[in-house]
Formats: structure tokens, sequence, C-alpha cells
């Protein structure tokens, strides 16, 4: 069986509303945010781009972060994307040239 990679994610939209999940696959997931057909919460508030992502090897470690992660209140939610994208530049630019 292949290795398969689980990733938990922070999107947000450019007036700032954070959304945290989770996919094995992030180019797809993100791409579905960013045109708008995952509809709910991402679409209704425009959440289109990539601040944050971490790797899990296996499902259960990546829904117990994004659990964890979602438990957070917002400014524990910046300080992590701050840690490591302060200019909060969108992760995803040029994935899709």
């Amino acid at each position: 069986m292949k290795d398969k990679t689980f990733y938990i994610y922070i999107m947000a939209s450019k007036s700032g509303t954070l959304h945290v999940g989770m996919t094995n696959n992030i180019k797809r997931r993100v791409l579905e945010h960013k045109n708008h057909l995952a509809p709910g919460f991402t679409d209704k508030y425009s959440i289109d781009r990539l601040l944050y992502v971490e790797n899990f090897a296996n499902p259960a470690s990546a829904i117990n972060r994004e659990k964890q992660i979602k438990a957070w209140r917002r400014e524990k939610k910046v300080k992590l994307i701050d840690s490591q994208n302060p200019a909060w530049n969108d992760l995803s630019e040029g994935w899709y040239d």
C-alpha cells in the first residue's frame, strides 16, 4: 500500500476569518476552497488563502491535531500562523500556474 500523507491546514479570508481543516490531498482541497466548490462556511466567508500546513503519516494523528487547533481561541491560532508565516503569505501561491 502506498504511504499516505494527511494534512491539517489553516486558511483565511481577506478579512481574516480563519478555517482549520484536514485532508489527504492538500492541493485538491485548497483548490476546492479557492473555487468555492465546498459549500458552507468557507464559501460563505470567501476563505481562499492557505496560511499554515502540518503533515502527518496517519489519519488519527491529523484528526487529533485538527481537533486540538479548532478548540483554540483565535489568538492562539494567529500565534501558530505567525510562527511559520509571519507575513500571512498564501502558501499555495503558484501551485496552479
